[in-house]
């Protein structure tokens, strides 16, 4: 079985941009997703949000998506619903310069479609306080299972599917 982000070796990052430069700082900040305490975890995500996600994608947003995935259905990460909501945005968003970059994004989101239903179909299991953490998993992952089933967009419809080059 391999490691969490472990295929993120076999992305050549340093190849690829993102909204302010080389990506080749992202495996980090999808590590610090995965491990980091509370506040480094929630920065990270922030970062990863701005330089990969809003408004446009980039080429380096599809080869992330697949990570971002992993993430969501790991459950030692911290903020699982974060990581949805990003996806989430990465499928609304788009670069006008760039149609092929907004068509493998969305495709990257969609491929994850299987992770969302069962995310979507968690149980709970309410912690001491009497809270369930899976909730806001679950509201997120369906919230985004809807998007990925109604998703309709003028650059998916006009391209043909991206070939993913897996990550």
């Amino acid at each position: 079985m391999e490691t969490v982000l472990g295929a993120m070796r076999n992305v050549r990052w340093h190849e690829l941009q993102h909204a302010y430069g080389s990506a080749s700082q992202i495996p980090g900040v999808l590590s610090r997703i995965a491990w980091g305490d509370a506040p480094s975890s929630d920065e990270a995500l922030g970062d990863l949000e701005r330089w990969i996600g809003t408004p446009p994608v980039f080429d380096s947003t599809a080869a992330t998506v697949p990570f971002l995935w992993e993430l969501a259905a790991t459950d030692t990460v911290r903020d699982r619903a974060g990581v949805l909501n990003l996806l989430g945005t990465i499928l609304t968003a788009g670069n006008a310069e760039h149609p092929a970059w907004t068509r493998a994004a969305h495709d990257a989101v969609a491929a994850g479609r299987a992770t969302a239903v069962r995310l979507a179909a968690m149980h709970d299991t309410p912690d001491a306080g009497g809270l369930s953490p899976a909730s806001g998993v679950r509201t997120t992952a369906a919230r985004l299972l809807a998007a990925i089933d109604r998703h309709t967009c003028p650059v998916c419809a006009a391209l043909p599917p991206h070939e993913t080059q897996g990550h």
